[in-house]
């Protein structure tokens, strides 16, 4: 029998210049034994003082906040490990808040959940790099506050991690992981450089086109209540939500790169990876993302602009991007209309030509515009790599099962092999 329900959920979200000043009050409305927090944040967001000030004011409430600042850009096993035993040995916590991007928002995530439940961090990975494991317990108190426009990790029930031992980039999922409230200051994003602003916002892209071409909930077999998971398929809400996140991003998406210090333009990126966030957290993520993991996992030397100089990294809104033409080329087929659809969304009617290569054509010219490598070949990669990194792929089941076509070893070869070298 087919699937007839799908779920929604969201956050609460408090949106806008000057939102970040009132965190204090929102953790005082959750529950009166709020009284002492767990403040997460990175050093580079650190540095930029927002995180200590935030910490601050919420003595006006007697909460006491404490930050750790040592959250890991694009957070491995060992780093959330090493966050996790920080917080247990310098804790008890009532609650916690996270200030910066997504490897923030998610090591928050990873703490707030070994803080309450039994067991280590794999117990928790998704399989199969990790045993599943459901948290039993309810999560204490948790705002995410991004500063960053992209992973729309403030939105979502996902925490992304690097197992080292393994060279891949895999999850933990459910529920309970998702904040209780996304506080979202597009002021806080004036500081972030261009390079990060082009890989995240092609992550903000990536998630509203992947949800919205994502299998459909109807396509699935029915499930048990007990069965249902955050990622359902594309559904009514969920293509609401990828539809506008697009039109925020063709208004924004280059000149936000390109010139950041305009504020209308960061304020509609911010308000774009929150709705792609919205969307995407329900619907799924497939391809693009599944290739994503290894290729950031599997990295030698490639230095992007904008992050740390001192790690090699391909960071994941740009990992995500450099398969995407391809991986949507490949998914054309099982629904023309929703990737054009796409494509006049993001770019001028009549501006490509209608076809398999219009989505594509759109997004090349885009990731060329802001900057983004021309290919997996551009960030150290070659078609020797080739089966290495669809190992890796396949290991991402969760994700290409949302995939609107299914999904073999060759059919991803082809996609990484034609994406070492996009222009």
């Amino acid at each position: 029998m087919d699937e007839t329900i799908f779920t929604y959920g969201a956050p609460h979200l408090k949106f806008g210049a000057g939102a970040s000043d009132e965190v204090g009050y929102d953790l005082s409305t959750f529950a009166s034994d709020v009284r002492r927090v767990l403040v997460v944040t990175d050093p580079g967001v650190a540095a930029t003082g927002h995180p200590q000030r935030i910490a601050e004011q919420m003595a006006a409430y007697d909460i006491e906040a404490v930050v750790f600042d040592r959250a890991h850009v694009e957070p491995t096993d060992e780093s959330l490990v090493e966050a996790v035993e920080w917080a247990r040995e310098h804790g008890p916590w009532d609650g916690f808040v996270a200030v910066g991007g997504g490897s923030a928002i998610d090591t928050a995530k990873a703490v707030n959940l070994l803080s309450t439940n039994e067991g280590d961090l794999l117990d928790y990975v998704n399989a199969p790099v990790g045993r599943a494991r459901t948290p039993e317990r309810p999560l204490l108190p948790f705002v995410a506050v991004p500063t960053t426009t992209g992973t729309g990790s403030e939105s979502t029930t996902v925490c992304v991690l690097d197992v080292l031992s393994q060279h891949v980039k895999t999850g933990i999922s459910h529920p309970r992981l998702r904040p209780q409230l996304a506080v979202v200051d597009p002021a806080l994003t004036l500081t972030q450089p261009a390079g990060v602003t082009a890989a995240s916002g092609m992550d903000i892209l990536c998630h509203a086109l992947e949800s919205y071409t994502a299998r459909p909930y109807t396509d699935y077999e029915r499930k048990r209540p007990e069965q249902r998971v955050p990622y359902c398929g594309a559904n009514p809400i969920s293509d609401a939500w990828a539809e506008r996140a697009m039109g925020l991003l063709a208004s924004s998406f280059r000149t936000a790169v390109l010139h950041g210090d305009d504020v209308e333009a960061r304020g509609h990126m911010a308000l774009a990876a929150t709705v792609a966030g919205m969307g995407f957290g329900n619907a799924g993520v497939h391809i693009p993302h599944a290739n994503a993991y290894p290729i950031a996992g599997r990295v030698r030397d490639f230095h992007p602009d904008g992050y740390p100089a001192d790690e090699a990294m391909v960071p994941h809104g740009m990992a995500v991007s450099l398969t995407a033409p391809e991986a949507f080329r490949f998914t054309f087929e099982a629904s023309p209309e929703r990737h054009l659809r796409a494509a006049s969304l993001l770019a001028p009617a009549g501006s490509y030509e209608d076809g398999p290569d219009t989505l594509p054509r759109v997004l090349i010219d885009l990731m060329a515009d802001i900057g983004i490598p021309s290919g997996l070949g551009a960030v150290g990669y070659a078609e020797a790599d080739v089966d290495d990194l669809v190992a890796g792929t396949m290991q991402q089941q969760r994700l290409l099962a949302t995939a609107p076509r299914e999904v073999t070893e060759d059919d991803v070869a082809g996609i990484l092999t034609r994406s070492m070298e996009l222009w």
